[in-house]
Formats: structure tokens, C-alpha cells, sequence
């Protein structure tokens, strides 16, 4: 299938998600207003999908950018993909509209096309998102994600959200939702960590056999948040093999990292601030990789990932301690 600007995956449930959309997380140090105006370009520049969180505490700065742009007539509401996300705060049932309520009042929308839960791991329900005992170790909580997954397709019932999917979960716990009694909606995505050190080949080929969209976050390697990454890990965009493709075919790394992904059938969120690379960002549809070089660069694989939340590896449901 040829990709284009307006390049869509159909979800499960009959809704269309752009192939490339905006994320917007920024360590805490980088002031909101970029995400307002990098969201800005990223709709000028052609960017139909927005990505962003409750946690990422910029939703209202990202709900301005969307309503300026609508407002001044450079897109339709329908014209956009919003995916919003549930906070780990936030998945005892009664609390799950709690979360999704707030982040829709921050962003000044009447609608969600996507909300996902942000992990499967739960914190103990309260207003701090991140809960900590006297000794600064994580307060924990442990609903049955299917229980949260029920309250989560009562919003889609209602019409709030469009699709209903879920971020950072492992086979196990995707099969948890898929095999739940009384099913009524199968999530329509998982995003997760993916990039050329990281390809996810395996959850990607399960998640297919799902009809279930990987979403990949990350694409670039990472934002290097010192409060989350390991300073001394390799930087994706500096892998000589990438480079050397990127070269050949007179393309920026980025670009060649985020074109083999999107071939591969994931769908890609690409994050900047910077308009000139916002831009750049999106300009991977008039090229393609070559088999070989598909090839390639699934042989620089580390299975390494960045966001490796260790801190949280105690929880019963920490993700990351499967093979996938």
C-alpha cells in the first residue's frame, strides 16, 4: 500500500487513525507553551493526529493549539485524531470518567477520538498522580484492568470517546482484555515503546493477529528525560547503520528511522518543538525503504528499551519483566 500525507490505519472498531500523529510529552523543565505552538505547526505542517496525556500536564496548552487551528479554519474538529490518556490515578471504575472528564475540560473538547490506558500499573487513587509513602517509595494500587477496561468502554457507549485502546501492556495483559467475559469492545490499539533498537517484532506480529494497532512511541529513541533514562544508553539517531541509509538515499536519520516503521505497519508518533523538524518530521512519504534495507535495519535490533520504569518493577502488573 503506497503511504501519503493522509495515510490512515481502519481500528477495529470501524474508526481511522492517521499513520503519523504529534506527541507532545516534554520533561518537566520545558515550559507548556511549546507544546501550544508546536501543536500549532504540527496542524499547519499537515499533522491530523495530536497525541498527548493527563500526565504530560499540557493538555490545555494542546486543546488551544487544536481550537485556534479549528477556529481560524486551517482544520475541522473531524478533520483531527485526539488520543487523551488514563492515568494510573485514575482506574478504580468510579474514577475512570473522573480522569477522562478532566483531561476533556482541560482541553476544551466535546469529544475524544482515542483514550487509552496510560499503563498497567495503578497507583493508589488520589488527587497526586504520582503517590508516595514517608520514605518516597510509590503508593500502589491493583484494580482488575477489566474492571477499568468496562468503565473505559462506558465512556465510548456514551459517545465521549471514539475508541477505546490501551499503552504499555504486554501479551499477557492484552489477552487479559481479549478474553474478558461480557466483552463489548476489543482495545483498538497498545502504544508502546518502538524504534530500530526496540522493532517490538513480537508484540507487532501479535497485535496483528489481533487486529489491534501497535502505536509507537519513542520513534526517535527518546526524549533522554534524566528523570526516566539511563544517560549512558546509545542515541538511535546516531547508529552508524541508520546513517549510512540516511546518506544514500539523501535523507535525515529521523526520517529513515520513522519511514521503517511506518513500512513495518506501526504507527508512528513523532515529537519536536522545533518547527523546522516538526516539518522534516513529516516529510517521509516520498521515499521508501528498499527490502534490503528493510532487512538491514531489523539486524541493528537491541531489544533495548529507554523507558524501562524500573522504579515501578515491584507492582504486580509491571510490564516489562516478559518477553513481550
Amino acid at each position: 500500500m503506497a503511504l501519503h500525507k493522509d495515510s490512515y490505519v481502519l481500528l477495529n472498531d470501524g474508526n481511522r487513525m492517521p499513520v503519523i500523529g504529534y506527541g507532545t510529552y516534554a520533561p518537566q523543565n520545558v515550559p507548556k507553551h511549546l507544546a501550544e505552538e508546536g501543536a500549532k505547526v504540527a496542524i499547519d505542517v499537515g499533522y491530523r493526529h495530536i497525541d498527548s496525556a493527563f500526565t504530560y500536564l499540557n493538555e490545555a496548552e494542546v486543546g488551544r493549539a487544536i481550537n485556534a487551528k479549528i477556529a481560524d479554519g486551517t482544520v475541522k474538529r473531524e478533520d483531527l485524531f485526539y488520543t487523551g490518556k488514563l492515568w494510573s490515578s485514575f482506574h478504580t471504575p468510579e474514577r475512570v470518567r473522573q480522569g477522562f472528564e478532566k483531561s476533556l475540560k482541560d482541553l476544551q473538547l466535546d469529544y475524544m477520538d482515542l483514550f487509552i490506558i496510560h499503563l498497567p500499573v495503578e497507583f493508589k487513587p488520589e488527587d497526586n498522580p504520582f503517590p508516595v509513602d514517608e520514605n518516597g517509595k510509590f503508593l500502589y494500587h491493583n484494580t482488575d484492568l477489566r474492571d477499568t477496561w468496562k468503565a473505559m468502554e462506558a465512556l465510548k457507549d456514551e459517545g465521549l470517546v471514539k475508541s477505546i485502546g490501551v499503552s504499555n501492556f504486554n501479551k499477557r495483559q492484552l489477552e487479559l482484555i481479549l478474553s474478558m467475559p461480557g466483552l463489548k469492545y476489543k482495545p483498538v490499539c497498545n502504544q508502546v515503546e518502538c524504534h530500530i533498537y526496540l522493532n517490538q517484532s513480537k508484540l507487532l506480529e501479535f497485535c496483528k493477529s489481533k487486529d489491534i494497532v501497535l502505536v509507537g512511541y519513542s520513534v526517535l529513541g527518546s526524549s533522554r528525560d534524566e528523570q526516566w533514562i539511563d544517560q549512558n544508553s546509545p542515541v538511535v539517531l546516531e547508529d552508524p547503520v541508520l546513517n549510512a541509509i540516511a546518506k544514500k538515499l539523501n535523507r535525515t536519520p529521523a526520517q529513515v528511522a520513522m519511514r521503517y516503521l511506518l513500512q513495518r505497519g506501526v504507527v508512528i508518533l513523532a515529537k519536536s518543538f522545533t518547527p523546522a523538524r516538526i516539518q522534516q518530521n513529516f516529510q517521509i512519504f516520498d521515499f521508501q525503504l528498499n527490502a534490503e534495507e528493510m532487512k538491514t535495519l531489523d539486524g541493528v535490533n537491541k531489544n533495548l528499551r529507554y523507558l524501562d520504569l524500573k522504579q515501578l518493577a515491584d507492582h504486580p502488573k509491571y510490564p516489562f519483566a516478559d518477553d513481550y
